[in-house]
């Protein structure tokens, strides 16, 4: 990999996993992918209905592979960091998993938010939590286990990420900026709200102790480092295990007036603070303060993503098609939409009916006609609408995020895989009236990979010493608005 010690990055996405070795070479830093898999959810049946659940054992098992074979032939390195998606968990009794986790798009979580507000109100609770109002926030879904009798025999809940490090290490722990999203850390001091858990029937005990992004979890225990082919006391280190923490680290900025979008499945859409915003404005417009590294707050709104794109390109192909089909008819469609001429409609894109997995098509023209609005007509102005949609989304929520956080936004920077995507970044730049930098790609995969770098001494410095190490390593593409928009949002 290279001339110095390197870490192993396991980066756990909605749709897709990976493990990446990064390390310095010549004082930048380098990436090398080592592997890929899918994360296909399953349907289970659930008593009498079909429940959404992570395939989390295969899940297991790709990354274990993975590992094994970054590993390979590879003697420096020094650290393995685990980071994915938000709010889902296992439940444990004993150490052993009693049954497969949840998806978050599961629809079983609505009961769970009417017991949660019959305790405590929307109000009081975002005093509490600051999180932005999602169904399937984690305190949900436990009311929802709560209501299912799941929680009389539990006696451990640990997010996806610690859920890794836990059968890795055998230690069991909540890294802070993950546990942020759960709805019941305390905004302010960023520890379990015990009083609120014990409110809403969660035992208290059931949570991990909450550890800080950079902690050394614990070695691999024996048998998997027999199986990895590593070293016995290779350690796995907490990173920002909530995959947009450690995007975040990434953005390669110092400026007060950028903000991000952390572009994937979701668009995660905000500034970084020093301290939450929790004031009944806030809670209003529905952001969020969930937990960064090193204290930070990061203060956003959960945005519709690429997911409309990419179950759009389900529907049109049906069960047959393939991942590199799918990217293959995508880049043409983008070509087209970026070629249609005619106006195309701008939905809302953060409505409720494009949450759940099925026919974003169709579900874009039931909107459309809901508002008397012309439906897109072709493949590409379904595709334009799309973009131009996500476009006006972010710009909304920019301009609410400069009201709210007291912030004047000059740039925006988008990282992760949307950052790929050339009309998306144009028209976000459009829509904004802001310059866009785009990149880098790997964003999440860079954060993880500098926490560790860091907390093994290989580099070291504040927040912003390894964001210039970014800047210094990866060149950003930039946009710069073909007209400003006389109003942002519209």
């Amino acid at each position: 990999m290279s001339t110095t010690a390197a870490v192993a990055a396991v980066d756990l996405g909605a749709t897709s996993g990976r493990v990446i070795l990064g390390g310095l070479v010549d004082g930048r830093l380098r990436l090398r992918h080592a592997a890929r898999f899918p994360n296909q959810p399953v349907r289970l049946h659930d008593g009498d209905r079909a429940g959404l659940h992570w395939n989390i054992t295969e899940l297991h098992r790709c990354l274990t592979a993975g590992l094994a074979q970054a590993l390979q032939g590879e003697d420096d390195v020094v650290s393995i960091g685990v980071d994915s998606w938000a709010v889902d968990y296992a439940l444990l009794r004993d150490g052993r998993m009693l049954g497969v986790p949840y998806h978050y798009r599961d629809e079983r979580t609505n009961a769970g938010v009417a017991a949660v507000h019959g305790q405590v109100g929307p109000e009081e609770l975002y005093a509490r939590n600051g999180l932005q109002h999602l169904p399937f926030n984690t305190v949900f879904q436990l009311a929802a286990d709560r209501a299912a009798g799941d929680l009389d025999v539990a006696d451990r809940a640990l997010l996806i990420p610690d859920l890794i490090a836990y059968w890795l290490t055998g230690h069991q722990v909540a890294e802070t900026t993950n546990a942020s999203t759960t709805g019941l850390l305390d905004a302010r001091t960023r520890q379990w709200d015990t009083a609120l858990m014990e409110e809403l029937g969660i035992p208290a005990g059931l949570l991990a102790p909450v550890v800080l992004p950079g902690t050394r979890i614990g070695a691999l225990l024996p048998g998997v480092a027999a199986e990895l082919g590593a070293a016995s006391d290779l350690p796995v280190t907490a990173v920002g295990s909530h995959d947009t923490a450690s995007a975040v680290v990434a953005v390669p900025t110092r400026e007060d007036s950028a903000a991000f979008i952390s572009s994937g499945t979701w668009s995660l859409v905000g500034v970084e603070l020093d301290s939450p915003v929790l004031t009944p404005e806030s809670r209003a417009a529905n952001f969020t303060n969930e937990g960064g590294v090193d204290g930070r707050v990061r203060y956003l709104k959960n945005v519709s993503g690429l997911w409309l794109l990419t179950e759009s390109m389900r529907t049109w192909e049906g069960p047959g098609g393939t991942d590199a089909q799918r990217s293959s008819d995508l880049a043409v469609l983008l070509a087209e939409a970026a070629a249609v001429a005619r106006s195309v409609p701008v939905f809302d894109a953060t409505d409720d009916r494009f949450t759940a997995p099925g026919d974003m098509p169709a579900r874009i023209t039931a909107w459309c006609r809901e508002h008397d609005v012309e439906p897109p007509r072709t493949r590409a102005e379904v595709v334009r609408s799309i973009l131009e949609s996500l476009a006006v989304a972010y710009a909304t929520t920019i301009e609410q995020a400069e009201r709210l956080s007291g912030r004047t936004i000059r740039t925006v920077h988008i990282v992760g895989g949307g950052s790929q995507n050339a009309l998306l970044c144009q028209l976000t730049a459009d829509r904004t009236g802001c310059t866009v930098h785009a990149g880098p790609v790997e964003a999440t995969a860079i954060g993880n990979v500098l926490v560790q770098l860091r907390a093994a001494g290989i580099v070291s410095g504040t927040l912003e010493s390894l964001r210039d190490l970014v800047a210094r390593s990866f060149e950003p593409v930039r946009y710069v608005p073909r007209a400003l928009s006389p109003t942002r949002g519209t």
